[in-house]
């Protein structure tokens, strides 16, 4: 997995560890100006040993445990024995729709719209050292509605 600044093309952060594995939280070391990107592009090498109809990700970022993101993202169909790679660009809310950093580090609990596909930024003003180590990535695995896998990264801002 790399993120890059979608902007300038610059790799920011990449892993080749497996990322996918369920049963044990993970840890990414990313660098802090990953926070002020307006859009980071997420690329993610997978392969497939079966076929996957509906292959797509739901992601959900907690921050202290609470939720202050909600991701969805479809890939589609997934030959079997392949290998692949998927490409997602996630961008900044506009400021107007941030949330504001008062909010998150009173661990305010918030609800999204699954039908809309809202993605909602933290603010980029939040300081790294509230969000570094307590922040966790949640991505589930699905096959249209079937869950396959379930991993957890903790990040930490470096």
């Amino acid at each position: 997995m790399s993120l890059r600044d979608a902007e300038s093309g610059k790799v920011l952060w990449q892993s080749y560890e497996d990322l996918a594995l369920p049963g044990k939280e993970h840890h990414a070391r990313v660098p802090k100006s990953i926070l002020k990107c307006r859009a980071v592009s997420r690329e993610i090498n997978f392969t497939s040993a079966e076929k996957i109809n509906k292959f797509r990700l739901e992601q959900r970022v907690y921050l202290k445990g609470d939720i202050i993101e909600e991701w969805f993202f479809d890939f589609g169909f997934v030959i079997p024995q392949s290998t692949n790679t998927w490409q997602s660009l996630i961008e900044a809310a506009p400021e107007a729709q941030m949330l504001p950093a008062s909010l998150l580090r009173q661990n305010a609990l918030l609800t999204y719209s699954k039908t809309e596909r809202k993605v909602t930024f933290c603010h980029r003003s939040l300081k790294c050292d509230s969000c570094s180590g307590n922040v966790v990535i949640e991505t589930s695995f699905y096959d249209d509605n079937l869950l396959v896998s379930t991993s957890q990264i903790r990040i930490f801002y470096v």
